[in-house]
């Protein structure tokens, strides 16, 4: 037995030396070559006879080997085929998700890279954006940032900044890797890459970061200058950052550098939003001196501070100096007459629509109200009644402030029955509902019981009614069905 044993083995080992006597021949019958021809059923039984079997742990290890090379073959079958369809002219990727169901995250980031190769960037984002509705297990951090950073990398800033948004709403705190390609992109777009990343983090209201590109500045020699402090008083001033705003601008003026204009609206912006009212003119009397022209939003906020501190007559002031500095305007008289109508003066505001007439200016809605408040005001329903009267002659036409007006007035005692008649006949009520007056006057006034009562009946409407276009008409019936004019017009 022994001697069997020793020469099977002998023989075994005879068979897989490569370097023995006859073993090429040997060799060449058992291990055959790719694709040759298969031996016959005797022959594999007569190799059978003196082969050993493999071992078991090597079968195991053989058929999971084949299971893995089937699995990526039907893997790859299937992304050649995922990409044979986006090849079509005219192919619709977000189609061709909804016709395959959904997207393992290899097929769907391989999508992404042939979007990308091919320029269609709309596209990444709008598969993105279904692809991770599926499964809501995608909607990370992880996979919002691969796809910003893909976005930026092409220059697609908007497309980058949406998605951003997007990532918010889902509730996802953003990361320095979210924010940095944004930062990174925003910045190639500035010619100064110190600039535009003092910009871009300002953007995002990263002031830290601000202070720290500062000093990696002076750290690489490269000292600011005039540009990258105006910017950065500008990035403070819209962040409400005060002190930093004003350390800046004092060193600005110790250094004697140059002060853009830009700067000094921000810091007057920044004041007027702040209300302080002692710096907020300082600055606007800088600006009015060097002859800049200032956006009627931001005088609208200096006008906003003076209402709101009762400082009146400051708005009179407000309109001559512009006047005086740009020319007269619609705003400025409606600054003007605002001074008076909210001293409740009819003495002043008789003064105001004098000049008016005599400048040959325009008597428009802002104006018409801001008389028909004072009177209402006043209780003054002899002169209220008047200018009612006399707005068709004028070519007033009402707005949702006007008929406002008129049923407030009616809450308190006054008969508009005639007016509202009028303007019925004149076919006003069967416009589109407008708001055309300043939102100053709303400012100095407040809404009123019928506005008020209009966003609140509003608000409760369904959304497809919200859609529909109201005329004044139609707003009129509306509170008449869910509270009752009459009960518009008396007070609670």
């Amino acid at each position: 037995m022994e001697n069997v044993l020793t020469q099977s083995h002998t023989h075994f080992c005879l068979a897989l030396n490569p370097n023995s006597r006859g073993s090429k021949s040997r060799n060449s019958s058992v291990f055959t070559k790719p694709f040759a021809k298969f031996t016959s059923l005797t022959t594999r039984i007569g190799h059978a006879s003196f082969d050993p079997l493999p071992p078991l742990t090597d079968s195991v290890s053989d058929s999971k080997h084949t299971t893995l090379l089937v699995e990526t073959y039907h893997v790859h079958n299937s992304l050649r085929n995922l990409l044979a369809k986006l090849e079509k002219e005219d192919s619709c990727p977000l189609h061709i998700l909804s016709e395959d169901g959904d997207w393992s995250k290899d097929h769907f980031w391989a999508v992404v890279r042939f979007l990308k190769k091919a320029s269609r960037f709309t596209e990444i984002l709008q598969v993105f954006d279904m692809w991770k509705n599926i499964e809501t297990s995608r909607i990370n951090e992880l996979n919002y940032n691969k796809i910003i950073s893909l976005l930026c990398e092409e220059g697609m800033m908007e497309g980058a900044l949406s998605a951003l948004q997007e990532m918010k709403i889902q509730g996802l705190k953003p990361s320095l890797d979210t924010y940095n390609p944004i930062i990174h992109g925003l910045s190639r777009e500035d010619t100064e890459t110190y600039d535009g990343l003092i910009r871009a983090y300002g953007k995002f209201q990263m002031y830290d970061e601000m202070g720290k590109c500062v000093k990696k500045m002076e750290l690489d020699g490269c000292s600011p200058d005039h540009v990258t402090y105006n910017i950065l008083i500008q990035e403070y001033a819209q962040g409400g950052l005060l002190q930093r705003m004003e350390k800046l601008y004092q060193r600005m003026l110790s250094k004697r550098m140059q002060l853009q204009s830009s700067t000094l609206v921000a810091m007057l912006d920044a004041y007027a939003i702040f209300g302080i009212v002692e710096k907020m003119e300082k600055f606007y009397r800088k600006l009015l001196n060097s002859k800049t022209c200032l956006e009627d939003d931001l005088i609208r906020k200096l006008a906003e501070v003076y209402i709101k501190s009762y400082m009146f007559s400051r708005l009179e002031d407000l309109g001559l100096e512009l006047r005086s500095a740009f020319g007269e305007s619609d705003l400025v008289w409606c600054l003007r007459l605002l001074s008076y109508a909210c001293l409740l003066s009819r003495k002043g505001m008789d003064i105001i629509v004098r000049e008016m007439q005599d400048a040959k200016a325009r008597l428009n809605v802002t104006i018409a109200n801001i008389i028909m408040l004072a009177y209402m005001k006043m209780r003054d329903f002899k002169h209220l009644r008047i200018f009612l009267s006399q707005l068709p002659i004028y070519g007033v036409k009402p707005d949702i402030i006007t008929i406002g007006i008129l049923f407030d007035a009616e809450r308190i005692g006054f008969d508009g029955s005639g007016a509202l008649e009028t303007w019925r006949r004149m076919g006003y009520l069967y416009r589109i509902v407008e708001m055309k007056t300043d939102s100053l006057v709303l400012t100095a006034f407040g809404k009123g019981h019928f506005l008020k009562s209009y966003e609140e009946v509003y608000s409760s409407l369904h959304p497809q009614d919200r859609e529909k276009s109201w005329t004044y008409y139609d707003l009129i019936a509306l509170l008449s069905k869910h509270i009752g004019t009459k009960d518009c017009m008396k007070p609670k």
